[in-house]
């Protein structure tokens, strides 16, 4: 782990929402997971620090058949006294931001950078539901996906596998993984795009300087 320092950047805030419906204009959170890292994948707080909430079901939210079926353990959180509702969310994710980079800079590209896994999405559910947070994040993001699809042209026979934790902890040692191979848990998926960007860089350009040598 490493200490942020002032004027430092970028900062990457790894972040992963679990969600109502795939339906994002018609969307609930169920579920933010948060973790800061350099721009050499390493944490700059301790893993306590880390953002993982279940968020509690608003009234009348309607929930999709796959997410009944599929997420049980997160519906059952989202309802328990654990859960914390969108406020709270915001607020933490906030303090969180700040504990890392200080106050929000003047100028939004002096910010953290938002980082994950097909991040638009949950980056459209931070406009939504969490202004706090929105508010202290660079304009532009870093997608993981777009290696991801890179890499697929190159060697798709060699997929990275998120399913693995082992690999996981191999491309992230500082790795904290609630459940080995749980899937669908935020914090687990935000843990994987980590080691995931890792692997990317480990390999995916030495195979593009090879292939073009």
């Amino acid at each position: 782990m490493r200490q942020a320092m002032p004027g430092k950047t970028p900062l990457y805030v790894w972040f992963d929402t679990e969600y109502s419906t795939l339906e994002l204009d018609k969307a609930g959170l169920l579920q933010v997971a948060a973790l800061i890292t350099d721009a050499s994948l390493q944490r700059v707080l301790p893993p306590e620090r880390d953002v993982r909430l279940p968020i509690r079901l608003r009234e009348g939210e309607t929930l999709s058949p796959w997410v009944e079926e599929n997420l049980p353990e997160l519906v059952q959180a989202c309802r328990s006294p654990e859960a914390v509702d969108l406020l709270a969310a915001d607020t933490s994710l906030a303090a969180y931001v700040d504990t890392a980079a200080g106050p929000p800079a003047e100028r939004e590209d002096q910010r953290p950078v938002l980082a994950g896994n097909s991040i638009h999405e949950d980056w459209w559910l931070v406009r939504r539901f969490l202004p706090r947070f929105l508010n202290r994040l660079h304009y532009r993001h870093l997608d993981v996906t777009a290696f991801k699809l890179e890499w697929k042209q190159i060697r798709p026979a060699a997929e990275f596998d998120k399913e693995n934790p082992e690999m996981i902890r191999r491309y992230f040692p500082e790795a904290v993984l609630p459940v080995a191979g749980k899937r669908h848990d935020a914090y687990y998926d935000l843990q994987a795009s980590i080691a995931e960007l890792a692997f990317y860089r480990r390999n995916l350009f030495r195979s593009s300087v090879t292939e073009s040598a």
